[in-house]
């Protein structure tokens, strides 16, 4: 048997146990009996939703637990849980099979994971083009402006897909992130499955080196920034920092589909399940070439990641509890309010629930 996670990130015993009492109480409720510190780390997608949404929400109805979120990104986060340095992690990305095959998880019992797509944030195309307030594009159209092969606005691909508009005779300026990006490789994830031809760098985190032009920022603000401030920009960011910039309807099937929770929810109703995973492990494989009605297929799925079988009965109870608030349609409002994010559908909270009921 593994030794129970250090003190420094295994946190405190509980007092009380109780299956139901991770949902805030209401007056007629009794009070929690939970208590202890839990300790998470991951994904900065989830900060907002984490601390001023779940955290905030959990910890209202359970005063004496402590939750600790540290956003150090989806990668570190997805080690520290291996390293048994916390509880559970939030990740951009599920564990690819063979990373949960090699192990080892520290703080589990067993290589078998719980991995829950819990965050669903839709992916904007944001723009600046002075006179121009809508705009349509399909995927090759858009792969070929971040590729630098449309360089102009009043190109001819753009304008037959916005015969309304006044499309300008202007230099096209494409922003994307100087930074390993979860936006970035779902971004191009998308350009990659939908455009294939038109984009040929694959689906990867960091800006592909070969595709030189453009303007490139750090950090999600950055490209915000830049696209708002700039003439002629483009760029892509999370939906919930668009703020009043323009954006773009993008091409499904036959229609054109702006972003918004509900049909950002779809496309992962829409996409099955990865192959090759246990039951508690929920990864998506997400058809981003989807023509599935009234779907967005730009999005990103930030999962939160705990064990089946935890080392530590304390980590067990608190995570458990934790994970339930966060799927249940009141802790998916909380993130919603707190990060703009798309609450996840009734269907996909059936096989959450199910995995959470799995920790042990």
């Amino acid at each position: 048997m593994k030794v129970a996670v250090a003190a420094g990130a295994a946190l405190l015993m509980l007092t009380g146990c109780a299956a139901n009492e991770a949902a805030p109480a209401t007056d007629e409720a009794q009070a929690s009996s939970l208590s202890g510190t839990l300790a998470g780390a991951g994904a900065s997608s989830q900060d907002a939703a984490q601390q001023s949404g779940w955290i905030a929400g959990f910890q209202t109805a359970n005063a004496d637990v402590t939750i600790n979120y540290d956003p150090s990104g989806s990668g570190a986060g997805r080690e520290s849980l291996q390293q048994g340095a916390v509880a559970f992690a939030g990740s951009d990305r599920a564990f690819k099979v063979d990373e949960i095959e090699a192990g080892p998880f520290d703080a589990c019992l067993t290589n078998d994971i719980i991995e829950i797509p819990a965050y669903i944030s839709p992916i904007a195309i944001i723009f600046n083009v002075e006179g121009v307030s809508d705009l349509n594009l399909d995927a090759a159209t858009m792969a070929n402006i971040f590729n630098g092969s449309i360089t102009n606005w009043n190109d001819p691909a753009i304008a037959e897909m916005n015969p309304d508009a006044s499309l300008p005779d202007q230099a096209i300026v494409a922003v994307h992130r100087s930074d390993k990006s979860g936006t970035t490789g779902n971004f191009t994830d998308y350009l990659a499955a939908a455009a294939p031809e038109a984009w040929t760098a694959g689906s990867v985190e960091e800006w592909p080196a070969e595709i030189s032009g453009g303007e490139a920022a750090q950090g999600t603000s950055g490209v915000v920034e830049a696209v708002k401030n700039g003439v002629g920009t483009i760029g892509y960011a999370d939906a919930s920092k668009a703020g009043d910039l323009s954006t773009v309807k993008v091409k499904v099937g036959e229609e054109f589909i702006a972003y918004s929770p509900e049909a950002a929810a779809a496309i992962v109703d829409a996409s099955p399940l990865e192959d090759g995973r246990s039951a508690g492990d929920l990864a998506i494989e997400l058809d981003r070439a989807s023509t599935a009605e009234g779907v967005y297929p730009i999005v990103l799925i930030s999962y939160l990641i705990g064990c089946e079988q935890y080392a530590d009965e304390a980590n067990a109870e608190l995570v458990k509890e934790y994970f339930s608030y966060i799927v249940s349609e009141e802790g998916q409002k909380a993130a919603e309010t707190a990060a703009g994010s798309a609450p996840i559908s009734d269907t996909l909270r059936e096989k959450a629930v199910a995995a959470v009921d799995m920790i042990s």
